[in-house]
């Protein structure tokens, strides 16, 4: 330690919010360069090192290749599959001197494709798997956490090249089987949910989250086994109600309620239920969203959901991707002021708002789209705005009254709601994204005109998917679900050291029987790292060690007249006097144990 290129601090970061940021930058693996962008230092990097071997080690097992692309690329291809426009202000564009179009990769689907493309030409070729670890670039618009959401990250990324529906699927099974081991192997814990594609594009998408309090990604999982990222999950409709015996639609006034809890409030105090109070259940809240597609243009709808839930805007980008999306503000309402804000009702919504003839969406149709919530279904009565100042109309009935463009998944999913597919209530949790895998299918192969001859002599478009891992983001994973309020403690596969020898005190013999130990683990394959700092106090040589984190902490002090050193064993907390003459031979049984070797 003497030499290590290292200086650990003894306070958090200012802008350092969870535990595995401030540690890492405590501990001296990482140190900040840009907001989002991050030095690695030789601690940080042997730790990222070991697990990269974890996934080369599995991804070669399940019959990957590996190669290599640049992150600086040209427009041409991701033109080609209409990702330089679907992927916005998130993809870092850049221009070369004689005013070329470039871009840092976020991802490598189209060099991948094209690269097969000019190799292969045959069936006889397929399946062929391929990856890569490379540095990969996103302009979050709010890096956070470190490691756990930056702009620059590491990223395993590997392709599967099938000629039929059914290699892809044998394909993509390999792969998650690969990366339950990959997960296993570090010791993440994971859940494996359903998933949209995205900006990816393709059909089936699986997520690989880790649960954790720190996490930006919300799920879903029931007591019968459903889980979902919480922008996957379809809500079930209700069945149609017949809607014959239903009162007529009529307005009623209802001033100063321009909120569900005061239109409900009003309800109850002068237009009573005889069967029940009203409940916010009871009413159609009316939000409009401004949509803002990679073009840059912007547009309104309106979503309609139960008064008694939210819009949830991840859930509302997820389905209109690649559109953002967020509230209307005042001038877009000043734009249209048919919708009286706190009173916007179906009336002048929906087809049924619209003269006989005008088509949806036309460039010359003023009317805003109307999307309902799956919950809101023929027969259904409601209390809703009546589009005018203090009214609402009562008993509205859903296709006798109105009817919406089509459904859209936007209302908040909530603990107790019930799974899609009837296996029981769910429950929410967060977690953190350290795994993605798509069926492509062929949409980069026909995009990009990957094709092979078949059996029959004739060209067939290739079938695709795509694999990916956070390589940087399970480091940090790796230091958020192990630490104490001392600093890291490393599971023994990932540590940038196995042993941390400690020499205490200023006698000489101290520090000889240190390097002794510190030699003889060297010599038999341990990792070490030996604190040989001579002016250096015990308590700071302690704080180093249990802030780096080591899995074992050897400590060469006072004990060493009575032939004894004290073993440390970090994750336990535990200690233990070992004679000096057997310590080298205990701690390379314990760490070859450990190791499984």
């Amino acid at each position: 330690m003497s030499t290590l290129f290292l200086r650990t601090l003894r306070e958090n970061p200012a802008d350092a919010e969870v535990a595995s940021h401030q540690l890492l930058v405590r501990a001296g693996y990482i140190r900040r360069a840009a907001p989002g962008i991050y030095t690695w230092l030789p601690l940080g990097l042997k730790v990222l090192a070991k697990v990269e071997a974890v996934v080369r080690e599995e991804m070669d097992a399940a019959g990957g290749q590996e190669v290599h692309f640049p992150a600086l690329l040209p427009r041409e291809p991701y033109e080609a599959t209409g990702r330089w426009t679907e992927y916005g202000p998130n993809l870092f564009r850049l221009q070369d001197r004689k005013g070329g179009d470039y871009l840092l990769a976020p991802t490598h689907e189209e060099m991948f494709t094209l690269l097969v493309k000019d190799l292969y030409s045959s069936y006889k070729d397929l399946p062929l798997t391929i990856y890569q670890i490379q540095t990969k670039y996103r302009d979050e618009a709010r890096p956070r956490a470190g490691l756990l959401r930056g702009r620059e990250f590491v990223m395993k990324d590997s392709y599967s090249f099938d000629i039929s529906d059914e290699g892809l699927d044998a394909s993509y099974a390999a792969q998650r089987a690969a990366y339950i081991r990959i997960f296993e192997r570090l010791g993440l814990e994971y859940v494996i949910v359903q998933a949209q594609a995205g900006a990816m594009g393709g059909s089936k998408s699986e997520e690989f989250l880790s649960p954790t309090e720190v996490g930006e990604d919300t799920f879903v999982r029931s007591p019968g086994g459903y889980a979902a990222n919480v922008e996957a999950v379809t809500t079930p409709s209700p069945a149609a109600i017949d809607w014959t015996d239903a009162p007529a639609a009529h307005v009623e006034d209802t001033p100063d309620t321009p909120t569900i809890e005061t239109l409900v409030a009003s309800a109850n105090a002068n237009h009573p239920r005889e069967d029940r109070p009203w409940t916010a259940a009871d009413t159609l809240k009316n939000v409009v969203i401004a949509t803002t597609n990679p073009a840059g243009e912007r547009g309104l709808l309106v979503v309609g959901v139960p008064g008694d839930r939210e819009v949830d805007m991840t859930r509302l980008e997820a389905a209109l991707s690649p559109a953002t999306v967020e509230a209307a503000n005042e001038d877009d309402l000043k734009a249209h002021p048919e919708l009286v804000k706190g009173y916007i009702g179906p009336g002048v919504l929906g087809p049924q708002a619209r003269p006989e003839g005008v088509a949806f969406l036309s460039e010359d149709d003023a009317t805003i789209p109307y999307m309902l919530d799956p919950r809101i279904v023929p027969g259904t009565r409601w209390i809703t705005g009546a589009n005018a100042h203090g009214k609402h109309v009562f008993d509205l009935v859903m296709g006798r009254d109105f009817i919406g463009d089509g459904t859209l998944e936007a209302a908040d999913v909530r603990d107790g709601d019930e799974a899609p597919d009837g296996s029981g209530p769910l429950e929410l949790a967060r977690g953190v994204e350290i795994g993605h895998i798509f069926q492509l299918g062929r949409k980069y192969a026909e995009a990009l005109d990957l094709r092979v001859l078949d059996e029959n002599g004739k060209q067939q478009v290739v079938t695709m998917g795509s694999y990916g891992i956070g390589v940087t983001r399970a480091v940090a994973l790796l230091a958020e679900n192990n630490h104490d309020e001392l600093g890291l403690s490393w599971p023994i596969h990932v540590a940038p050291y196995q042993v941390h020898v400690v020499a205490t005190g200023k006698d000489a013999t101290v520090f000889d029987a240190a390097a002794g130990l510190a030699a003889d683990l060297e010599a038999a394959g341990v990792e070490v790292c030996y604190d040989d700092r001579p002016k250096v106090s015990p308590g700071v040589k302690f704080k180093d060690a249990e802030l780096i984190g080591a899995p074992y902490i050897l400590v060469v002090g006072r004990g060493l007249a009575e032939g004894t050193v004290e073993l440390k064993v970090r994750a336990e907390g535990s200690s233990e006097a070992l004679p000096v003459d057997d310590a080298a031979e205990v701690l390379i049984a314990r760490v070859r144990g450990a190791l499984g070797a």
